[in-house]
């Protein structure tokens, strides 16, 4: 398997991506699903979310809006997604900001199976146990290697792990990748993580076979899309419309020859 194959599976595949996700953002995943070649459905309501998990390929779940009712309806999701082997992916986004938030993203991962755990530093430092503090959904710096924090925290749930940044570390199957695409305009704009998270669950459910290389393949692909939109961009406003489009735009050759991910 090498990053464009996983990028022409999702592109043949179309993979059906349910999310129950951050009310902030919902256009933006949505929309970069869609250009990727998947086909994006945000539905949140405790009384369809089973269902639509029956005609779905992959879970993505963000927290970034959170509310009590928000939860049970990604319990729901989740082990209806489990029944079937689908990947589920969490993205913890904002814990460490609140006990509130620290106490969800534990029953989550306590009450089902998350394949992929997706966050920047703090985030996924603190559902691993360390004392740290985000800056509401903004990482804050830690003095912890990240690359141990990864690989324990996915040896400890059995799953793979995500840590975004300004480089990416891709801990699961007993594999570690680093992904060093992307640039500093992503951190400007609003919804750049939580479209990662989209993006990480479009190509999980495409490409099942390994959830780690699929989630580093899928953000150097959606990196190297930034990092074409950046050349284009006069600052964040035009910097987002463009990353849409360069996402469709990116070739075999394109891919082969930005690709940034090394193990």
């Amino acid at each position: 398997m090498d990053i464009y194959s996983c990028l022409s599976s999702v592109r043949e595949k179309s993979p059906l991506v349910h999310h129950l996700t951050n009310w902030v953002t919902i256009y933006d995943c949505a929309q970069v699903v869609k250009s990727f070649g998947g086909s994006p459905v945000m539905a949140h309501a405790v009384e369809e979310v089973e269902e639509m998990i029956s005609i779905a390929s992959a879970l993505v779940v963000n927290i970034g809006t959170l509310t009590t009712d928000f939860i049970e309806s990604a319990q729901r999701a989740a082990v209806a997604a489990n029944r079937r082997g689908l990947p589920v992916v969490l993205d913890v986004c904002g814990a460490g900001a609140t006990q509130f938030r620290d106490r969800k993203s534990m029953e989550l991962l306590e009450g089902a199976r998350i394949d992929i755990i997706k966050g920047n530093a703090s985030e996924v430092a603190r559902v691993a146990g360390y004392v740290v503090k985000t800056k509401g959904v903004d990482s804050s710096e830690i003095q912890e290697d990240l690359k141990s924090i990864a690989e324990k925290l996915a040896a400890e749930r059995s799953c793979t792990v995500v840590i975004t940044g300004k480089q990416d570390v891709v801990a699961g199957n007993s594999k570690i990748y680093y992904v060093d695409n992307g640039n500093d305009m992503m951190a400007g704009v609003v919804g750049t993580g939580c479209m990662a998270a989209s993006v990480i669950g479009t190509f999980a459910g495409a490409n099942p076979e390994d959830y780690a290389f699929a989630a580093a393949a899928g953000l150097s692909c959606y990196e190297i899309a930034a990092e074409m939109a950046v050349e284009k961009a006069g600052g964040p406003g035009t910097f987002r419309g463009h990353l849409l489009d360069c996402v469709t735009q990116l070739t075999e050759d394109i891919v082969i020859k930005k690709q940034k991910v090394r193990s």
